[in-house]
């Protein structure tokens, strides 16, 4: 068993930037798929970056390359969001999620966080 617990989410004007941190709770993470994932109001759940635990390896959704950064504290098991130069549409519910699958479909990972909000102001 894995728990997630977020934080770092709130409030920031266009152009802003904010860190999200998933802290993991349980079992080892060495094989695991750490990743975050956003959903806007009336949206679906949709994919913004991974990181392989063991080796770093990530991948970014294309509406999010070159602002935001997904990195791991081995040590401190936790990962954190860098976003930069956030936008309006940025703005969602941001979620920490989990699996043993390198994939960006929502319902293959099996644990997830609380949720912690991101609301970008014009």
């Amino acid at each position: 068993q894995v728990q997630l617990v977020e934080s770092g989410g709130g409030l920031v004007q266009t152009g802003g930037s904010l860190r999200l941190a998933c802290a993991a709770f349980g079992r080892t993470l060495e094989s695991y798929v750490m990743a975050w994932f956003r959903q806007a109001p009336g949206k679906e759940r949709e994919f913004v970056a991974l990181i392989i635990w063991d080796d770093g390896s990530t991948r970014y959704a294309d509406s999010v390359k070159g602002r935001f950064t997904i990195s791991r504290d081995n040590a401190k098991k936790t990962v954190y969001l860098q976003m930069n130069s956030l936008k309006p549409e940025d703005t969602a519910v941001y979620y920490c999620a989990a699996t043993i699958t390198i994939t960006t479909i929502p319902r293959l990972y099996n644990y997830w966080g609380q949720g912690t909000q991101v609301t970008v102001s014009s």
